[in-house]
Formats: structure tokens, sequence, C-alpha cells
């Protein structure tokens, strides 16, 4: 037993040496970690991360927990991530809100999202579908422009709220195609569809997820979409830019943990994350909620973004956009 008690002398300095710090990375994850979600139970941000979380706490051999705390427009989740200990228990499910239409569309956010958080990697990116009721007289983009603009402020457009994704994407396309039409915010996405299933409004552009099926049932008829190419779950829609009208916007869904977090743990989570991102099931399943898997690197994913902050800004100063 000599030997044991020499090695252990031996090894008693150098543990001794070891930062908390380190000992705390290299134990990294002991306990359940907290992923903030800056929007309500149950919408698509829900669907897109959830999923992922599962199969992110069977690789670490912890759970992740899920605390949706939605309102103002995402900021109340943010700024409770980027208050937290960077210690990598406390995350956020960051969205084209919190990262991109917030710091535009609010004059003080509590947040900055660049200096307070650190990128971990964008989990997928979903394009909007332009939608409408089967009443409506258009089929097709051009079909809709030449209506409206036969019949100018005569087409009501949904949306789920002032400085939302598909608010900006179809104000850019009305930009383009030069026609004039009448918005109504609603309070979310659910309501804005919901009021184009029951014909109070014409159209909504929004996430293809929340159409699927009720263009299937024929409920609703899809115009186009804002993608790079066509999806999966709805192949018979061109995108805008066949039609014409090159206009490409889409929400996207990652994660980020407050800034300093240690660099260890943010390539612990990026690498298994992007692990379940390129398994052939969570394709499918993100191709079945109309979106695409990304798994970018963090600086990669702050790169992206800057550019999606750098797209809308002309858009929402040249309109005027004001949050509801």
């Amino acid at each position: 037993m000599m030997w044991i008690r020499i090695l252990a002398a031996m090894l008693l300095p150098l543990l001794a040496g070891t930062p908390p710090q380190a000992m705390a990375q290299a134990n990294y994850p002991n306990k359940p970690i907290l992923w903030i979600v800056p929007y309500a139970a149950g919408g698509g941000t829900d669907a897109i991360a959830r999923p992922i979380s599962v199969k992110l706490g069977q690789a670490l051999g912890q759970s992740i927990l899920f605390d949706n705390r939605g309102g103002a427009s995402g900021m109340v989740a943010a700024q409770a991530v980027a208050k937290a200990a960077p210690d990598g228990y406390t995350l956020l499910v960051a969205a084209s809100n919190t990262h991109t239409f917030d710091t535009l569309l609010f004059d003080n956010t509590g947040f900055d999202p660049v200096k307070d958080f650190a990128p971990i990697t964008n989990f997928a990116i979903v394009p909007n579908t332009l939608v409408a009721n089967p009443g409506f007289p258009a089929n097709t983009l051009k079909e809709l422009v030449a209506y409206a603009k036969a019949n100018p402020g005569k087409i009501n457009w949904a949306s789920s709220g002032n400085g939302s994704s598909g608010h900006l994407a179809f104000v850019l396309f009305s930009t383009k195609a030069g026609i004039h039409m009448v918005h109504v915010p609603f309070k979310g996405a659910g309501p804005a569809a919901t009021s184009v299933l029951a014909g109070e409004t014409d159209v909504i552009l929004s996430n293809t997820a929340l159409f699927v099926s009720n263009i299937r049932s024929g409920k609703l008829k899809a115009l186009g979409t804002v993608a790079t190419k066509r999806l999966d779950i709805i192949p018979d829609v061109p995108t805008f830019t066949e039609q014409g009208y090159p206009v490409e916007a889409a929400s996207f869904y990652g994660l980020a943990a407050p800034a300093r977090t240690p660099q260890p743990i943010i390539t612990r989570l990026h690498d298994e994350i992007v692990k379940i991102l390129r398994s052939p099931d969570e394709i499918k399943r993100l191709a079945d909620n109309g979106g695409f898997p990304v798994g970018d690197t963090p600086a990669q994913f702050a790169a992206f973004m800057k550019k999606e902050v750098d797209t809308w800004t002309p858009v929402i100063r040249e309109n005027n956009i004001k949050p509801d």
C-alpha cells in the first residue's frame, strides 16, 4: 500500500493548486441546467427547442429545465439571463426578438444583445409563409399585387405584432411591390391566424408550422414562402423570389449564455448540440416544423445576428415602425 500513499502525496499538491473555477468547469454539468425561453409555453419556440433540450440533457447526464418567461417582446427573459451567473447553468433560448428586433424597436431593453451574451449556436432557421383566407381573390403574389393596386387599402393583413419577423418581411414586400394594405397587429401569431381563418382579415405572413394543417385541409391557402428554397412540408408552394419578389426572412432559434461564461463550457454545449442537429431524426423533425437545422459556431452565430440587425434596421427606420 506504500505506493498508493506515495501517489496520493504526489497528487495532493496538484489538486490543491487547481482553481475552484477550473474544477467546476471540469465537472460541468453537475446539476440541472435552466433554459429561459422568451415566449409563452406551447409556441413555435417550444416546438423547436424542447426536443433539442431533452436530447442534450441525455447527452450531458443532467436535466434541462424550461422556464417560459414571455412578455415585453422577449426582454424579460433576456434581462434575466444577462444578469445570471456565467456558470453555464442559466441559458437563453435566443430568438429574433431578443437579438434583433428589440434592439431596433426599443430605446432601453435592459440588456445589450452583443456585450451581455456569449452565443453558443443557432439551432434552426424557420422561414415564414404567406397564407390567405380561401375566399381571398388572389392565389399568387402577382395576383395579390394586382388586386392591391386595383383596390388600395382594401386588403387587411394580420401580424403577430409590430416588429415581428412576419410584420417586417411583409412591409419589405409591400414596399418592393409598391402596394398599400391595412396592417392589423395582434398579440401573437395564434390570434392573428385565427382572424384569417375566420375571414376577419385577409392574409398573414408568419411561422410556417402554424399553418401546415390548415393548408393541407384547405382552410387556408398558401401564396408563397420567404425562404431561400421551397419547404419540404409544403413543396408545391413557391418562394417569394421564384415569383419575382426577392424577399427572404425567417425566425431563428438558438442558445446563448451570459457573457464571461468559460469557453470550455461554451464549447461543450456547442459540440453536443451540433451532434444532435446533425442527426437524421432531428433534421427530419425540424423539416416537419418548417425549419432548416443550422448548428453553426459561436462566431458564426454572432455574425449571423449582426447581419440580421443590418438587414432590418433600414426597414424599421424608413417605415417608422414602433413597438405595440
